[in-house]
């Protein structure tokens, strides 16, 4: 296949896979705006309800404010969508955008508003989590520390644990932020859960373990990814292949159609591109079997009528030699019949070389030959037939010095040779072969003095078992496959075959036109 068939289908697959990528990052950012929102609510959410339930919250988490801009309002004195007022009236933690990151707000029972800034919201609601446990694990109250430790886990849910050895801590980084602040938060990476190693006044130290952060690539998300665009591709692959197969259908329809002696069925492949290509092919191939068939009838039907003629004198000859009454009459009988063997074994040979040539062609084994030396074997050759004509080869100095070309000698052989019998049984004195050659092309042309071709019959002797009326005679011989034969040979060698009007001599001039040089992988 040609190499702009194939850019053509990378360029379209690569369009393709850009155009699932860019869905997929546009469902990714879609879904994960969505996720992130309802994490940013339901994340500091234990916080906030600590601060609600909390008495005097002013007073006894005062530190608050200046962290995280810590502040009781009215709903009114804030500028709130009747969307954010109707979810906060529900009990609900919202989160909005600000100008340093997120603002967390929440309704306390006597309808104000509570509500903390957050530049980093993990980061700082996991430490101001820990400044309230160890607030409270500071401060006497009720029970022991194992049971205030177990009562905060719970409403702010988080993991207390105490640190029994310092073998557990990370590093002494750490250790140095716990002993310079009192508290020190630390996580292996992004998408593990975070930890606060906390310093109470006695000296003990106490582990807090944060819920997982946000993470964009969940498995949920990942799996709704794989799933769309697996999707996706699946339909795109659905639609191509059902276009493929519904032409397929056709091509198949139509094979059926051939087969059941409808030879002029053929593929219409309408607009689809994917296999337009095969049915060109196809119907390529339904052309040729076409014209096969049709000349396999014609020479069927040909090949009957010019036996006749041969076989009835063969007969006539047989009756005559039972009544041979004296041996030169018998020798004469026997000649006939000899001569009409031999137009017999003739046709049968012009036959089998144009099926040969007709039906796909033979294996040619192209060679690098002189040209000029087959144009002047065969002028040869045909001089000692035709000893009354004047038959010549001009050959210029140009063409022999470009007369080595790729051929298959033994039919370009034929082909000059048939062309230059073919001017010789026409011909009034004289038949001249000239070659034109050059660097690209060879050109072989054959002219005749004799009474030429009418340009309306120029294409028809070039069809099989075609003759002129003037020329269906036993004299001129032939059986109308010669030049059928020629046009078939160049038609192998990538050339062509054409008639024209000698200039020169007035009578016909037949043609051979090809490629000097073929392709390496066209040499078998």
């Amino acid at each position: 296949m040609p190499l702009k068939f194939f850019l053509k289908l990378y360029a379209r697959l690569i369009g393709l896979t850009f155009l699932v990528l860019l869905l997929c990052a546009a469902l990714f950012t879609g879904i994960n705006s969505v996720r992130s929102q309802f994490w940013n609510e339901r994340f500091p959410e234990p916080l906030m309800r600590w601060l609600v339930d909390a008495p005097a919250p002013f007073l006894q988490y005062h530190w608050l404010q200046p962290l995280y801009d810590f502040q009781v309002s009215a709903p009114g004195d804030l500028s709130l969508s009747s969307v954010t007022l109707e979810r906060l009236g529900y009990d609900q933690v919202v989160a909005r955008n600000s100008s340093i990151g997120q603002q967390v707000l929440v309704q306390d029972a006597d309808g104000s508003v509570l509500s903390l800034r957050f530049r980093d919201t993990y980061r700082d609601v996991a430490e101001a989590v820990s400044l309230i446990v160890r607030q409270h694990l500071d401060q006497p109250g009720p029970g022991d520390l194992d049971e205030r430790a177990a009562w905060l886990e719970e409403a702010l849910r988080v993991s207390l644990s105490r640190v029994a050895s310092l073998d557990s801590v990370p590093d002494s980084e750490v250790l140095e932020r716990v002993s310079e602040r009192g508290l020190s938060l630390y996580q292996q990476n992004a998408r593990e859960p975070a930890s606060v190693l906390i310093r109470l006044e006695d000296g003990s130290l106490v582990n807090l373990t944060m819920p997982k952060p946000f993470d964009p690539w969940a498995w949920p998300v990942v799996l709704l990814l794989v799933v769309v665009s697996g999707g996706i591709l699946a339909l795109v692959l659905y639609l191509a292949l059902r276009a493929v197969d519904n032409n397929l259908r056709a091509v198949e329809s139509v094979a059926v159609r051939i087969a059941r002696g409808e030879m002029g069925a053929r593929v219409d492949a309408g607009d689809s591109k994917l296999v337009s290509r095969l049915a060109a092919a196809f119907n390529g191939m339904a052309e040729h079997i076409q014209r096969l068939v049709g000349v396999q009838r014609e020479m069927i039907h040909a090949v009957s009528h010019e036996l006749r003629t041969p076989v009835a004198r063969i007969r006539f000859g047989v009756q005559m030699i039972e009544g041979a009454s004296t041996p030169e009459a018998l020798h004469k009988q026997l000649d006939g019949i000899d001569g009409d063997i031999q137009e017999l074994d003739e046709l049968i040979d012009e036959i089998l070389t144009y099926a040969r040539l007709e039906q796909g062609g033979p294996v040619f084994a192209l060679q690098e030959v002189s040209v000029t030396d087959i144009v002047r074997q065969v002028v040869g050759e045909q001089q000692l037939i035709r000893p009354n004509l004047t038959i010549v080869a001009r050959i210029d100095d140009e063409s022999e010095r470009w007369g080595m070309s790729d051929v298959e000698p033994r039919y370009i052989h034929r082909a000059i040779q048939n062309l230059v019998g073919n001017a010789g049984r026409y011909a009034n004195g004289t038949v001249e072969v000239c070659c034109h050659f050059d660097e690209d092309n060879c050109r072989v042309d054959v002219e005749d003095d004799g009474p030429g071709i009418p340009e309306e019959d120029w294409e028809k002797v070039f069809t099989a078992f075609a003759r002129l009326d003037d020329s269906r005679t036993r004299t001129s011989g032939g059986y109308g496959l010669g030049l059928s034969i020629v046009r078939r040979i160049l038609y192998w060698h990538g050339g062509q075959a054409f008639v024209s009007r000698s200039d020169a001599l007035g009578g016909a001039r037949f043609s051979l036109v090809w490629p000097r040089k073929k392709p390496v992988d066209a040499i078998v």
